[in-house]
C-alpha cells in the first residue's frame, strides 16, 4: 500500500480542457491531481517561431482565462487580435463579412498558438500548493471501489481518487476503459496546418474559403521570428481529402505554395513562404453520456468537432468553466449522480448543437448540385445584407 497515493480529484490529459481544469480548482477545498502521458513541456521561447496548432480564442473564453489568471501570462506579443472575419465560396458570388466595429466592441477574438495557452496554465499551477503533477504517467486500469477510484498507474504506482475527471483528447483512453459509447464518423478529410508568410498584409482579418474539396481558413498571426515582420504570418488549415493530403504533403515548398496560392485565389498576393507542414484526420466523435462511476468525460474526450470554426477549445473551456462550478458549490459529494448529471445536463445539449452546426455546414459545402450551390451562395449573400441576423449569429459564437 505504500505505492497508493490519495487525492480527491484527479485530472487525466494535462491539455488545454485538462490544465484548466487544474487552475480553476486550485483556489478549491480539494486536492487535486493533473497527470499527462507526456513530459511537462519546456517553459516557451518566444525567440521561435510560430507553432502550427492554433485556437481562435473567443472574447467569453478570455473572460473565463482571465479569472484563472492565465490570459495575463500569455505573452501580448503572441496574442493575435482579429477585428474582421470574411467568408466566401469559392465558385460563386456569396461572401459575408463580420465586424467588431458593428458589434461595438474591440474585437472578435485572438488568436492564441495553443502550447502558450498550455504554458500559462500550467504556470499558475506550478504556484499552487493544492494541485500536484504527474508526468509522464499514464492510466493502465480504473477500478470503482465503494466511495472511490483506484488508477493503476503506468510506473507501478496508484493513485486513489474520489473524482476522475478524463481529459484526455477525442481518443479518449479512459473513456475506452470505462467502454463509454461514443457516436463517431469520420469526415474523409485531412487538415494540413502550417504557418505561411504573404505578401499583402492581413489587417487582423481572419479568411475562410468554401470550395467543393473542403474548407481553407486563414488566421492571421502576429509578428513572430525574423521572417514574419508586420502582419504578414497566418496560420492555415486547409481540410483536403485524403488523397490531395498525402499528395500535398510530399511537395516541396515551391509547389505546395503555388498549390496553396491557387486555390487561395491569391487573397493576400503570393503566399512567399512557409513552415514545417502537418496533416491530420477529421472526424467527430461525440459521448453519449458525459459521466460513469465517478469518472466525467470534458473537452475532446466528451466532444470533437469540426475545426470549421475554431471553436473546440472554446467548447472544452465551457465545460471546464460549468463542471468547476458545480463542483464548488459544495452542495453534494464529488461523486454523486445528481452532481455530474448537472453538469451533463448543461453542457451536453450545447455541445451537440454546436457538432450539428459544424456537421450541417460540412454537408451544405461538400460537392453539391448546381441548385444547392447556388441557393447557398444566395443564402450567404442575402445573410450579409441584414446586420441584425448577421450580428446576433456573431454574437452567439463568441459568448
Amino acid at each position: 500500500m505504500d505505492d497508493v497515493t490519495q487525492t480527491d480529484i484527479a485530472i487525466i490529459g494535462g491539455g488545454l480542457a485538462g490544465a484548466a481544469m487544474a487552475a480553476s480548482l486550485a483556489d478549491s477545498e480539494y486536492s487535486v491531481t493533473l497527470l499527462d502521458a507526456r513530459p511537462w513541456p519546456d517553459s516557451p521561447d518566444l525567440t521561435d517561431k510560430h507553432q502550427p496548432r492554433v485556437s481562435a480564442i473567443t472574447p467569453g473564453t478570455i473572460k473565463f482565462l482571465k479569472t484563472l489568471g492565465a490570459w495575463e501570462q500569455i505573452p501580448a506579443s503572441r496574442v493575435s487580435p482579429y477585428t474582421r472575419m470574411h467568408v466566401r465560396e469559392a465558385d460563386g458570388t456569396g461572401e459575408i463579412n463580420f465586424s467588431a466595429d458593428d458589434l461595438r466592441i474591440d474585437s472578435l477574438g485572438c488568436i492564441v498558438e495553443n502550447h502558450l495557452i498550455q504554458a500559462a496554465l500550467l504556470a499558475k499551477l506550478n504556484a499552487s500548493v493544492n494541485v500536484r503533477t504527474l508526468a509522464p504517467t499514464t492510466v493502465t486500469a480504473c477500478e470503482r471501489l465503494r466511495d472511490h477510484n483506484l488508477l493503476n498507474l503506468s510506473d507501478g504506482k496508484s493513485l486513489r481518487a474520489r473524482l476522475v475527471i478524463a481529459a484526455d483528447g477525442a481518443r479518449s483512453p479512459m473513456r475506452d476503459l470505462l467502454k463509454i459509447p461514443v457516436r463517431a464518423w469520420d469526415y474523409h478529410h485531412h487538415a494540413i496546418v502550417t504557418t505561411v508568410y504573404t505578401e499583402q498584409p492581413h489587417q487582423q482579418t481572419a479568411r475562410q474559403i468554401f470550395h467543393d474539396e473542403g474548407v481553407l481558413a486563414f488566421l492571421p498571426l502576429s509578428a513572430a521570428g525574423p521572417e514574419s515582420e508586420g502582419q504578414h504570418a497566418c496560420s492555415i488549415v486547409w481540410s483536403v481529402q485524403p488523397d490531395q493530403a498525402e499528395t500535398m504533403m510530399v511537395m516541396d515548398d515551391q509547389q505546395f505554395l503555388a498549390a496553396l496560392g491557387h486555390r487561395s485565389e491569391y487573397w493576400l498576393g503570393d503566399i512567399k513562404a512557409c513552415e514545417q507542414r502537418f496533416s491530420f484526420p477529421l472526424r467527430q466523435c461525440h459521448a453519449r453520456r458525459y459521466f460513469q462511476d465517478g469518472v466525467v468525460l470534458i473537452g475532446d474526450a466528451a466532444h470533437s468537432i469540426h475545426p470549421l470554426a475554431g471553436q473546440g477549445a472554446n467548447l472544452g473551456f465551457q465545460d471546464v468553466a460549468c463542471l468547476s462550478r458545480i463542483i464548488k458549490q459544495g452542495d453534494r459529494e464529488l461523486t454523486d449522480p445528481v452532481l455530474l448529471r448537472r453538469y451533463q445536463r448543461e453542457r451536453r445539449p450545447a455541445n451537440l448543437l454546436m457538432a450539428g452546426v459544424m456537421e450541417g455546414f460540412k454537408q451544405l459545402y461538400a460537392d453539391q448540385p448546381l441548385p444547392i450551390r447556388w441557393l447557398r451562395n444566395k443564402g450567404m449573400h442575402y445573410a450579409g445584407q441584414w446586420p441584425l441576423i448577421k450580428n446576433e449569429l456573431v454574437r452567439q459564437a463568441l459568448a
